[in-house]
Order: structure tokens, then sequence, then C-alpha cells
């Protein structure tokens, strides 16, 4: 899911919907006629009655209601006709104005619901997806290293503003809104078909439930999660993490490296800023890969470069090129998004 360049568009600029404009109007004809009415009333009762009298013979009159004549109009045939006038007037304003306002309220529910069942379609339809159970600040920079290397998530929050937002700027963005520690919710994000969860919330015991939920649902999808307390790490592996991440303890550690190692750090950063998306990817060998040497793959290309082989518990750094793969290995490379999928096509079956 790409990331759209542009920025949006402010609300100040954005066009009103049709329908709240016809309400605005309706309104703005209906104060005019009010107005209008009590003018005319003033000047058929000559001055005799009072403005809050015109007006309240105006509004009965311009709504039906018919209470009386506050404002006789026994000798004053005019009159009569500017009131009949103003109550056909009326009658025909106030029924646009809440035909309206009606249409509104249907419409703002019926594209809702025909938005959110766009949506669950869409993500029915994903397969090998992630899903991002917590949308803060973690789980939103989580989403940028996905969408940046191609691949397909749902995210999940109980703040809807935030889910907004991002889809105002990403109109891709496949979400569901609500507790993603409900069995229900990591269903309806196809949680049988995901191959990854993160539970990035900003609570620990939350993060805690939708891992063990997530295991309970899927016990082939990864699980990482987040933890503020070390000391509740051992607890979310116990529940079913595949691995555990603290920010704390991320964050000193990069601090560190920053002191000690800063050329390394900077060309990793270097990396991820390039225009070329490189990153160090993971590519396991699947099981119907036949065992060949890596010079029968010609792995050679512009957007990957091998650089260990993970065989079993071993590591192969380097590996030349009568290394022989087997299925189970594991490819580490740096590459770009088109050159995982290179990589990861080179290893399927020949047709």
């Amino acid at each position: 899911m790409a990331r759209t360049p542009d920025r949006p568009k402010s609300s100040a600029r954005r066009p009103l919907p049709r329908v709240i404009v016809r309400i605005l109007w309706a309104l703005a004809l209906l104060g005019l006629l009010l107005a209008l009415g009590t003018a005319g009333l003033c000047y058929i009762g000559e001055g005799r009655h009072s403005l809050s009298d015109c007006f309240y013979m105006t509004a009965i009159t311009v709504t039906t209601v018919g209470y009386g004549e506050i404002v006789s109009l026994d000798h004053s045939p005019g009159g009569r006709i500017f009131v009949s006038g103003l109550a056909v007037l009326g009658f025909g304003l106030l029924t646009f104005t809440f035909s309206s306002i009606t249409v509104f309220f249907l419409e703002t529910d019926l594209n809702e619901a025909l938005r959110r069942r766009r949506m669950e379609t869409a993500i029915r339809k994903l397969y090998g997806h992630y899903i991002i159970c917590g949308f803060g600040r973690v789980g939103l920079n989580v989403a940028a290293e996905l969408e940046a290397t191609g691949r397909h998530f749902v995210a999940i929050d109980e703040n809807l503003d935030t889910l907004e937002t991002h889809k105002e700027k990403t109109p891709g963005l496949l979400y569901l809104h609500g507790d993603a520690s409900d069995d229900d919710m990591l269903l309806r994000a196809d949680i049988a078909d995901a191959v990854g969860v993160f539970a990035v919330t900003g609570d620990d015991s939350r993060n805690l439930m939708i891992t063990l939920t997530a295991r309970q649902l899927n016990p082939k999808v990864r699980v990482v999660a987040r933890c503020h307390e070390l000391r509740n790490s051992a607890k979310m592996r116990k529940a079913g993490a595949n691995a555990v991440v603290s920010p704390d303890f991320t964050g000193g550690m990069r601090i560190a490296s920053m002191m000690v190692r800063p050329s390394v750090v900077s060309f990793l950063e270097e990396m991820l800023r390039t225009e070329h998306k490189l990153r160090i990817e993971e590519v396991r060998v699947p099981s119907s890969f036949q065992p060949r040497r890596l010079v029968e793959l010609n792995l050679r290309g512009t957007n990957f470069v091998l650089l260990a082989v993970r065989a079993d518990k071993d590591w192969v750094f380097n590996p030349d090129h009568g290394f022989v793969l087997h299925p189970g290995h594991t490819l580490i490379a740096m590459v770009s998004p088109a050159g995982r999928q290179e990589l990861a096509s080179a290893l399927l079956p020949a047709d």
C-alpha cells in the first residue's frame, strides 16, 4: 500500500456536501421568510401590535399551527392574501428543510455502512498480511515501515479520530475501530490468513491479552509485543509472543550505539532514508524447493545483495557459490521491495 505524497487538503478548503448546502439554503430562506412575514404583519397591523406579536403570528402561520389571529385581518383582504401566501411558502420551506435534514442523516448512516462493508470486504481478500493492534505513536511507525516495504496490514484501535486522521493521509488504509483484545475484532481482521500480529498498545496488560487471544485464534501467526516493564516480558512470552520489544530498552541501546559505533548507525539510517527503500530482509526457502547450489540459482541483481544464510542454528556469512541451499534455510539480504520479490521468486519451483 503506497503512501500518497500529496498533503491532505484542510477541512476549510473542502467543498461542503450538497445536502448540507441545501439545508443551509433552506434555513436561510426560512429565516428570510420569518423576517418578511414579521415586517408585513407589522405594516398590516398599522403599528397596533408589538414586534413579538407579529413574529409569533408569522411563526404559527408558517408552521400551520393556527392558534388564532394575533393581528386582526377582518378588514384587510390584502392581509389575508399575504398571510395565505406566507402559510403556503412556509409549509413548502419547512417540508423541504426537514426532508433535507432527514436525507442528511440517512445518507450519512448509509455511506458509513457502505464504507465499512467495503473495507471489511477488502480485508477478507487479504492473505499474508499483518495486524497492528494499537495505532498510537509506535503503531504509526510500524505502519510506515510496512508501507515502505510494500506489505499489507490492518490497523485496529479504539481511538476513531486517530484512524480517520491517518485515513485522510493514506486513502488505502484498512482499519477496524474497537478493542483488539476481543476475539471478534481479530477475526474481522482475518487473523486466520495473517502472518503477523503487532501488539503495540500503550498498556502491557492489553498487549498481553492481545498476544494470548491471537495465539489461540491462529497458533501459527507470529506475534511481536510491546512491553514497557521488562518484568512483564516473560509473561508475554509465556502467553505466546514470539518476540517482546521494550521501547525504553531499545532506545537505550540505540543511544549507546550512536556513541560507540556512529558510522554503523549512520549507515543504517541512510539506508532507511534512501529513495530505494533498502532494508535487510529475510527470505525463507520454501519446502517445495529442490536443493541446489547458489551458483545454479544465478542470484545476481541490482536490487539485492546476499549477506548470509541461516542453516538450522548455524550462520553462513557471505556464502560462496558452492553452498547448497535446502528447504528451511533462511536467506539474509540487503534488498529493495522489488529485490525481495525477485529473491523470493528465484526460490520458487520452475513451471
